[in-house]
């Protein structure tokens, strides 16, 4: 039984076939024949042998001769090694908003907290015409000037409320903004996904401590993401005391009226407090304090008293002699006679017993 192989059509090594055939040749990759009888006549083999000179194939001209160059050599001389060149100062872009807000935030709160004060005032004073008239009549021009001064001081905090609201949604964006590109990142979240989580009713209760808490994690300062769930608790609490202020003043009895005015105080005065806090927390995630000055980190130590020297140090042989020494000396002299004496007695003693 002849043997079946199947040739390389590349390097014309021949393979045997053991089971199924191959398509490559393991030699050199190339294409492998239909296997075929080793001893097939020529006429029933699927190859045919090509026998050529060694020189067959085409020779490329010789290239010709380039023409000679000067010798190679530096401009200057060569510095091996790494260049160390200063660093650039880092340019720092400015946006007109960010300027503005920053300007305009802090006046902007101040007053606002000022004017949920009057607000707080002239409703204990409302409140006090009020105990006031359980037992007497209130003249009607005192009634007057209470309303209008409730009523101008209430409006006046809400619009400044408003204005700083806008303040503080500009102060997040450009907040935000170069902290994302201090990191080489872009904010992830838009002005208008910003705007909308923090203007908009109820949602607005949620949204803004968790845009504080992603500024907090880029600034990597445990203080400001501290102060930043601390505002937020505080912003969820005034919120619930706002809408209960607003659904107390639904009640029909007079009496539930003349208490929700006292809650109506303390509303006013918990929202001025509130707005204090967030200016302590726009200023720490700005690296200042309340008063806007720079904030400067301190590290507490524990006080000890001076060191106490135990032994005596050593004074040099040329250095003139201390009191002490001398004190020193003139005990030894002392004891020296006192000992010459007590020999002299003890001589004579024995001199006498003899």
């Amino acid at each position: 039984m002849s043997t079946v192989v199947q040739p390389c059509a590349r390097c014309g090594a021949r393979w045997t076939v053991q089971g199924s055939p191959m398509h490559w040749c393991p030699r050199c990759r190339g294409v492998l024949l239909s296997p075929a009888p080793i001893d097939a006549p020529a006429e029933r083999r699927n190859y045919r042998w090509v026998a050529r000179r060694p020189d067959h194939r085409t020779r490329k001209p010789a290239p010709a001769g380039t023409p000679r160059t000067p010798t190679p050599r530096y401009a200057l001389i060569p510095s091996w090694g790494l260049r160390d060149l200063p660093p650039e100062p880092a340019v720092e872009v400015e946006h007109a908003p960010s300027r503005t807000a920053r300007w305009a935030l802090a006046p902007l709160l101040l007053v606002t907290a000022g004017l949920f004060v009057l607000a707080a005032v002239a409703e204990l004073l409302r409140y006090a015409i009020l105990l006031v008239n359980r037992t007497r009549l209130i003249d009607p021009l005192t009634l007057l000037l209470s309303d209008g001064f409730v009523l101008i001081s209430s409006i006046g905090a809400l619009v400044f409320a408003l204005g700083s609201a806008v303040a503080l949604l500009l102060w997040l964006i450009e907040t935000r903004r170069a902290a994302f590109e201090a990191a080489g990142h872009s904010d992830p979240r838009s002005p208008t996904t910003l705007a909308l989580g923090s203007l908009i009713p109820v949602v607005n209760l949620v949204w803004p401590g968790i845009y504080l808490a992603e500024l907090a994690q880029r600034r990597d300062d445990p203080r400001a993401g501290r102060a930043g769930r601390i505002w937020w608790c505080a912003w969820i609490v005034g919120g619930l005391l706002a809408g209960a202020a607003l659904l107390w003043r639904t009640a029909d009895s007079l009496q539930v009226q003349a208490d929700g005015v006292l809650f109506a105080a303390f509303t006013d005065g918990y929202a001025a407090g509130l707005v204090i806090l967030t200016l302590w927390t726009v200023r720490l995630f700005e690296g200042r304090d309340l008063f806007g000055r720079s904030r400067r980190s301190r590290r507490w130590v524990m006080a000890v008293d001076p060191a106490v020297p135990v032994i005596e140090p050593v004074h040099p042989g040329g250095a003139p002699d201390t009191p002490t020494r001398d004190a020193a000396e003139a005990e030894i002299a002392e004891d020296l006679d006192t000992d010459a004496a007590a020999d002299g007695d003890r001589r004579h003693e024995e001199v006498v017993a003899k």
